[in-house]
């Protein structure tokens, strides 16, 4: 369903525009503070995705290493279902449970059929890089079909702390 800003959002989930609210979102009680929204898959989008996840991060109140870490899987994972894929738009959602945050990345597919894999010696090329970067931030992280099985969802699990007040 499309938003004031014409960004579909997910059914049931606060839109990052009602974080302060996020107890409550069209009358549905939400058991943990989550948030979707989709992309054109276009590299101009990447910052997009960035800032999007970047102020929700600040209304629910991360700390800036938790931050600075999202927002850098975030940014790889969004980069390579752009890159990696033939879809025409890029879902994200995050979601906060207990002391872990959600991240989910999910395209259209087209990009082959193979799961996304760390490349050897990925760590010293300007290309590849990113699951590397993934995997050393993340507590854990995977794939799997979209519930479409056309598309492709990356995950991962990263720590969560609130920041000091």
């Amino acid at each position: 369903m499309p938003s004031e800003t014409g960004i579909a959002h997910s059914y049931g989930v606060a839109s990052s525009n009602n974080a302060p609210l996020l107890g409550r979102c069209s009358g549905f009680v939400a058991e943990h503070p989550q948030d979707a929204f989709h992309l054109p898959a276009r590299r101009t989008s990447v910052p997009e995705a960035r800032r999007r996840v970047s102020a929700l991060l600040r209304a629910w109140g991360a700390a800036q290493q938790v931050r600075d870490d999202v927002e850098l899987v975030v940014t790889e994972l969004f980069t390579n279902a752009v890159r990696h894929t033939g879809s025409e738009k890029v879902g994200c959602e995050l979601a906060l449970v207990g002391t872990h945050i959600r991240i989910e990345i999910t395209d259209q597919g087209g990009g082959g059929a193979s799961a996304p894999q760390v490349q050897p010696g990925s760590v010293d090329k300007e290309c590849g890089r990113g699951l590397f970067l993934v995997g050393a931030l993340s507590e854990s992280w995977g794939s799997r079909p979209d519930d479409s099985g056309l598309g492709r969802t990356v995950w991962a699990d990263l720590p969560y702390t609130a920041a000091a007040h």
